[in-house]
């Protein structure tokens, strides 16, 4: 075999069904080569940044590792932010880039920098795999990006070397997961605590941990917040889901009643940048501890998550959270982030979120919100019943994201369509993946908050009192750029005429994108309440 046939057998090995990206004419065509004789699909995606986000979205859906190819040079540094992406919301993923053979790299300047060193910092290992094992090599590559904390890992692979003559791969290295330990101080805490309340992490996404989230909650009858990667690890509609936790205001008022704050899967990258500003004790069950973090923990329970939650269920017990307690904070923080429109410029943005899933809800789309005001709206009241039916990039927080992640999402299940909530800016930065929702017929819905500015930077500029206006440009009609890319596009200007384009995607089973005017001025309110 060769290098390259024994990488794709890796993957085939790991459940990888896709890989994405910009290929350049050495490695990268050969990877493609044998994935197709393998009965991997190859996406052309329009940016290197766009197929890791898609890559990394389709490995959080499918539990294998995400793939993303990019030509050497101006390919590899596109891919950067989709890799930073990944690396922070421990995402597994893969960058294959082409690379200087040994002859070449004696004369050839063109394009060349340290492509190893400038992803050095955002990957957990690298390989040229030019050693005497390429496949061992590789698998042991895979194991370390699916490994706690997970993340993505890179290969600079030439075409000398992918065309080299290699043995089969072996077994595929299994994942090292730490047993739960003992957790008796954490199971002690647990007991003395009256109004105990949960808060539950990235890692909590993992349908195993969900469950085991779900049993001690109820168990313990307390209230659970979630981080935005978190959201579904218990239903939005379960009566001890109360709500979102950013690190903000918004959810102070529950959190500042507990005795004792339980952290679930907590990741610190997922919360906003303040001090943190409870007095109550934490306890920390993950499966590792992060540094640096917001509070040093009381007690700790450490190793496999799921494990983990289920030792403490064994010795919790019923708190002392009267149940209409936790419904009035439920009540209470959709209550602060539900915007009042001053003008009549355009649709409230939570008259929209809430619209297009009244309008779509029978076939129970999956969601992708972009970086930007309106995710303020697209987080807190988009519904969800499980893991992973909402997307976001949470701890890079990057623009660009939804399109392509929803892309990933109708792939990895094509019978059911995925919303993806995008602001215009954030839409402008990836357009030409609306060419790639065509040419793969992804059934998505982009739904565009179009105000014709970044109202989110906007809102920092008048909380510092700097002079307006110069974070606006001229209107784009979405629609018609949609049509050129192949794409159905149309524009609603009211709720009316919004649920009936959505109700009209939702038959298509192909791309469309909405384009709605949006009236930016409940985005004050709405960031005052969630971040203070």
């Amino acid at each position: 075999m060769k290098v390259a046939e024994t990488v794709i057998d890796v993957l085939a090995r790991d459940g990888v069904t896709h890989l994405f990206g910009v290929p350049g004419g050495g490695s990268s065509l050969d990877l493609i080569d044998a994935a197709s004789r393998k009965g991997l699909h190859f996406v052309l995606t329009r940016t290197e940044t766009g197929a890791a986000f898609m890559a990394a979205t389709m490995a959080d859906l499918s539990g294998s590792i995400g793939v993303a190819l990019a030509t050497q040079g101006p390919g590899t540094a596109s891919a950067v932010n989709g890799v930073a992406q990944a690396w922070l919301d421990k995402s597994p993923l893969v960058l294959f880039t082409d690379g200087w053979s040994g002859e070449r790299a004696r004369f050839d300047t063109h394009q060349r920098y340290d492509q190893p060193a400038l992803l050095s910092g955002l990957v957990k290992g690298s390989s040229t795999l030019d050693g005497p094992d390429p496949a061992g090599e590789f698998a042991g590559l895979t194991a370390t990006a699916k490994t706690a904390p997970m993340g993505p890992v890179y290969v600079e692979l030439t075409g000398e070397v992918a065309r080299r003559q290699a043995d089969a791969a072996g077994p595929v290295p299994a994942i090292e997961t730490e047993a739960a330990g003992e957790c008796a101080d954490a199971l002690a805490l647990l007991a003395g605590a009256k109004r105990p309340v949960i808060v539950a992490g990235l890692e909590a996404r993992h349908p195993g941990v969900a469950a085991a989230l779900q049993d001690l909650a109820e168990v313990l009858r307390c209230p659970v917040l979630t981080t935005y990667k978190a959201k579904g690890a218990i239903p939005s509609s379960h009566d001890l889901f109360v709500g979102l936790f950013t690190g903000g205001a918004l959810e102070a008022p529950c959190v500042s009643e507990a005795d004792l704050i339980v952290l679930v899967g907590f990741d610190p990258v997922e919360l906003i940048g303040k001090p943190w500003p409870y007095a109550a004790p934490v306890l920390d069950v993950g499966s590792l501890a992060y540094d640096p973090h917001y509070v040093e923990p009381k007690a700790v329970c450490r190793g496999d998550l799921a494990a983990a939650l289920g030792k403490l269920r064994g010795g919790a017990a019923l708190s002392g959270w009267p149940a209409e307690d936790i419904a009035v904070h439920k009540a209470a923080m959709a209550a602060r982030l539900a915007d009042e429109v001053a003008g009549n410029s355009g649709l409230s943005p939570v008259d929209v979120v809430k619209t297009v899933q009244a309008a779509s809800g029978a076939h129970r789309p999956r969601a992708a919100v972009d970086a930007g005001a309106h995710m303020f709206s697209a987080m807190a009241y988009w519904e969800v019943t499980a893991p992973n039916e909402i997307f976001i990039s949470n701890g890079l927080a990057t623009m660009g994201y939804s399109l392509p992640a929803a892309i990933a999402a109708s792939l990895a299940d094509p019978d059911r369509p995925v919303i993806a909530f995008t602001g215009d800016g954030g839409l402008l930065m990836c357009a030409g993946e609306l060419a790639t929702a065509a040419d793969v017929g992804a059934w998505i819905v982009v739904v565009v908050f179009n105000d014709s500015g970044l109202s989110l930077i906007e809102l920092k500029q008048r909380a510092r009192q700097l002079p307006q206006g110069n974070l606006r440009w001229s209107g784009v009609d979405f629609a018609q750029m949609a049509a050129g890319a192949g794409v159905h596009g149309q524009r609603a200007t009211t709720l009316e005429a919004l649920s009936d384009a959505v109700a009209q995607a939702m038959t298509r089973r192909g791309p469309s994108l909405i384009d709605v005017p949006i009236d930016p001025s409940g985005y004050d309110q709405q960031s005052a309440a969630l971040r203070g």
